[in-house]
């Protein structure tokens, strides 16, 4: 899960404080040795954590904190606001262009995940009613043009190659192929290195010159930590990025790229891809990402989550069956299928506030989805709909077919039962209901 181990450290130090009824000078100072030492181990820049220590710092020992009847709250609300500014404050969204077509130049060192993003990029653009169009700029890496093709293919997105042509006359030719044929925008994945090189530099520089792109968009991989903010700075200096996407966050148990990016470039993080699927990448919100980091829930990625899963449709059937009270193992099953396609259940959970610090106790089984899954196929149409019809028999012949056994057959069972029981608490009397967290142990 994306930046666990710094979270679990700042957890810590915030316990600290929440364990004393007032604080003192001497308090807040401790506790923001332990958030620096934090922030150092999670590779966030050296001069980026000290100017934001001494800023955090300065607010909190004001005696409107120390004498506030919640010190340690108000301590943590202002590590959550500072936090949220240094990684830029809001949502840094697309520029697009006056005139057709709007051109986004992706670049990036080798490996950092450019041709793919590009599809992801393409694909995210493409639901919002755009044609976009994929440009093989990278004609020296082998097998890069037939790469962009595959991923091209996956998301329906056209591409647009010249073999290993002159890289300016294919940027060229492809916007004049955009205009003609009405597409919009062009987004040009460009050659990478393993290492900075002035050939690399130049090659993007003469790009850019010949086509002049709406924006320029760095992809870097944020596992690398201060190397992510260090080829950021660089590319920036010598090329002008308008603004970074980071990969792989969801690996990133640190943060120090997702932290540092920023506050050393001047340059907005604007997106973030957050797994392999060619779906997963999300519009970075600096407040939304301060939170996550600080264990204090997303309910607004969580919600959006669901709206880009889950269909008008088929809500508006699973209200019908709650408020019916015809809610049956069918519908529980497609629910659990439609959740998973939202990521893991440890991700979900930890979108959701007061969850995530009780996570270390969670143990979530994945594997208990395929097997849940198993369990309600190999029931008849009758058994599904009606499961109080189970019986000894019926259940030791469910659990034959599916691989599975009778106890695991009752777990599920009684699980589905909590289920329908919130379900009617929720649509009748509106009384909260307790119910047992799926697929854990």
């Amino acid at each position: 899960m994306a930046f666990e181990g710094l979270t679990d450290k700042l957890q810590n130090a915030f316990r600290k404080l929440s364990s004393k009824g007032k604080l003192t000078e001497a308090d807040v100072k401790t506790a923001m040795r332990d958030v620096r030492m934090a922030l150092l181990e999670a590779d966030v820049n050296y001069k980026v954590v000290k100017d934001f220590i001494a800023k955090v710092t300065e607010r909190a020992v004001g005696s409107d904190i120390l004498d506030s009847l919640t010190p340690s709250q108000q301590v943590i609300k202002i590590v959550n606001e500072e936090l949220t500014e240094l990684m830029g404050g809001q949502n840094a969204r697309l520029t697009y262009s006056p005139t057709v077509p709007t051109i986004y130049m992706l670049c990036g060192l080798q490996g950092a995940g450019k041709t793919t993003m590009a599809g992801k990029l393409a694909l995210m653009l493409k639901k919002q009613g755009k044609r976009p169009l994929l440009v093989a700029c990278d004609i020296y890496r082998p097998a890069a043009i037939k790469q962009l093709q595959v991923v091209g293919e996956k998301v329906d997105v056209p591409v647009f190659e010249r073999g290993q042509e002159n890289v300016i006359e294919t940027a060229q030719l492809a916007i004049e192929h955009a205009r003609k044929f009405g597409f919009d925008p062009v987004i040009l994945d460009t050659a990478g290195r393993l290492h900075i090189d002035e050939n690399l530099m130049g090659e993007l520089r003469d790009v850019k010159s010949a086509v002049k792109p709406t924006e320029i968009l760095l992809v870097v991989d944020s596992m690398t930590g201060q190397d992510a903010v260090n080829v950021a700075d660089t590319f920036n200096k010598n090329l002008g990025i308008d603004g970074v996407i980071l990969t792989k966050l969801d690996g990133d148990t640190r943060g120090g790229a997702a932290i540092s990016v920023k506050a050393v470039t001047g340059k907005p993080i604007k997106f973030s891809g957050t797994g392999e699927k060619l779906t997963d990448l999300e519009p970075f919100h600096p407040d939304r990402m301060a939170s996550r980091i600080l264990g204090m829930g997303d309910v607004l990625s969580l919600i959006e989550k669901a709206q880009d899963t889950f269909d008008e449709k088929n809500a508006a059937e699973l209200e019908r069956k709650m408020r019916t009270q015809t809610f049956d193992l069918n519908d529980y099953l497609k629910q659990m299928q439609q959740m998973k396609k939202m990521g893991s259940f440890e991700d979900i959970l930890k979108m959701i506030p007061g969850i995530g610090n009780k996570l270390a106790e969670i143990k979530i089984d994945e594997k208990k989805m395929g097997r849940i899954q198993a369990i309600i196929q190999s029931m008849t149409m009758e058994e599904r709909r009606n499961p109080d019809i189970l019986g000894a028999s019926r259940k030791r012949r469910i659990a034959a077919g599916s691989g599975t056994t009778v106890q695991e057959i009752n777990l599920l069972l009684k699980q589905f039962d909590q289920s329908r029981q919130l379900m009617k608490q929720m649509m009748g009397r509106g009384k909260r209901g307790r119910m047992r967290i799926p697929f854990s142990k």
